[in-house]
């Protein structure tokens, strides 16, 4: 995780770790949740596309085993920790890329704060499943590796986030499994997968889900997707799709959840069109 990229950055909520490369208008990238992730594992491999033409942030949330841990739930510590990493680096305004909880980060914040973000683009996970069953398939066997982290059950979440199952080598299972298995990242994760954590969240009922309030996001924003997703299914995107005022959506076949890899270089091209756009 070190290199002459990793930096740190001392707030009153803890330390945030993060890697930063490039130079140009400012770049955050919000990694996704499950079992050994880091916001490194997750962009690494883009990097080099993206630095050409931004000063990247890859910021390593809250309780993933990186950044200091936090006590509340990984959404609303990972919101938080936006908020201070950008206070910190004196940042008024950035575009944002969010795969899966990363993007539904950025979008509570959209939400909230109109002016935090200048475009916005997800890695699915956003929105609400409308003809699929929720939670999908790679849902659920998070929730079983939770429950009962073994190797196998490791395994078998991770082949559900690919299309190509040979994406998930000996060294991605072990990378994921040392991390995932350590025990303060493990019982972080389980506030928001075991399943009484689930259970809470789908009974909440004192405000509107986020997927409600879409609609009060002002920026432009682009929704990638694999169409083979089966963590969340590619149905979800058509609530933000809708519901987005100045949303756009890219799907890409022979996909799962992790487009950035999977699809790598279409992904970066749509992204990069995306962001280099003209106003």
């Amino acid at each position: 995780m070190t290199g002459p990229s990793y930096r740190e950055l001392h707030t009153d909520g803890g330390v945030l770790r993060y890697h930063e490369a490039g130079d140009g208008p400012p770049l955050l990238l919000l990694h996704g949740s499950g079992p050994g992730v880091t916001g490194w594992r997750n962009y690494r491999g883009n990097l080099a596309s993206f630095t050409r033409r931004f000063r990247c942030l890859v910021l390593e949330l809250p309780g993933f085993g990186v950044s200091d841990p936090s006590d509340e739930h990984p959404m609303v510590a990972a919101a938080k920790a936006v908020r201070r990493f950008l206070a910190g680096l004196g940042l008024d305004q950035v575009d944002v890329i969010g795969n899966s909880m990363g993007g539904v980060v950025a979008a509570n914040l959209a939400i909230r704060f109109p002016g935090m973000f200048r475009r916005i683009v997800t890695v699915g996970g956003l929105g609400h499943n409308i003809f699929s069953p929720a939670p999908g398939e790679g849902v659920n066997l998070l929730m079983d590796f939770v429950t009962d982290p073994t190797r196998e059950a490791l395994v078998r979440w991770l082949h559900s986030m690919v299309y190509d199952r040979a994406l998930v080598t000996e060294e991605m299972i072990e990378e994921r499994w040392a991390q995932a298995t350590e025990q303060a990242t493990l019982e972080f994760t389980r506030r928001m997968y075991g399943a009484t954590a689930m259970e809470a969240a789908a009974a909440a009922t004192d405000r509107p889900p986020y997927w409600a309030l879409l609609h009060k996001i002002t920026a432009p924003v682009l929704i990638t997707w694999g169409r083979d997703d089966r963590v969340s299914p590619v149905d979800m995107a058509l609530l933000p799709m809708r519901t987005i005022p100045n949303a756009e959506v890219h799907v890409f076949p022979n996909c799962g959840h992790w487009v950035m890899i999977e699809q790598k270089d279409a992904w970066e091209s749509a992204v990069l069109a995306f962001l280099t756009r003209p106003e």
